[in-house]
């Protein structure tokens, strides 16, 4: 009878154990760069040993994947979420864009991670990073092109760009004393760069 609880108790804590591991190395690696920690490292930053981290992962090239893939596929899938729920198109793009100032906001050592050491990921990982990249850019793409549907899309493709690098430009920008303003500014930023009417 106590199997199954005790089943789900060490997958709870292995899973646990995972987040943790991949949230160390979000960090060490945007201080360090990927080539400048080490699996111990990566160990110690959850209090285990070195060893330990192979339980969860083969090697440090499958932490960074995890870390990459896991967060694509993130926005991905809240992308489409938020593009579903929407009550228009225009209300789709602006939720859009709070929904990646959140993710901007809340992930810096990632996009600095993101930025710098995409290409120490194995080809097959790097191909699958850049896939879900994509579908995420023409998950935006579709949008604009239902709130302007006049423009071509390789020029809503450039604007997507072009916010994207907007947003993801916070691990480097300075600090404003303020969360809130920090957010709201980012959004009306992103929101004229994209053209939404009455931004």
């Amino acid at each position: 009878m106590n199997a199954p609880i005790e089943t789900t108790s060490r997958s709870r804590a292995k899973a646990d154990r995972r987040s943790a591991l991949l949230s160390a190395a979000a960090t060490l690696f945007a201080q360090s760069g990927f080539k400048g920690v080490s699996i111990e490292d990566l160990g110690a930053a959850v209090g285990v040993s070195g060893p330990a981290v192979y339980r969860h992962f083969s090697g440090k090239q499958a932490v960074l994947a995890a870390l990459l893939i896991d967060v694509s596929e993130d926005l991905v899938a809240g992308g489409r979420s938020v593009v579903t729920e929407a009550t228009d198109a225009a209300a789709a793009l602006g939720d859009l864009v709070r929904f990646h100032v959140d993710f901007a906001l809340s992930n810096p050592e990632v996009i600095r991670v993101q930025d710098r050491d995409l290409d120490s990921l194995a080809e097959s990982d790097r191909h699958r990073v850049r896939l879900l990249q994509r579908e995420y850019v023409e998950l935006w793409v579709e949008v604009l092109h239902r709130v302007h549907p006049a423009v071509d899309e390789a020029l809503l493709r450039v604007r997507a760009h072009a916010t994207f690098g907007l947003l993801n430009s916070t691990p480097h920008s300075a600090r404003i004393s303020s969360r809130a303003a920090e957010r709201a500014l980012l959004e009306e930023m992103a929101l004229a760069a994209l053209g939404l009417p009455g931004a």
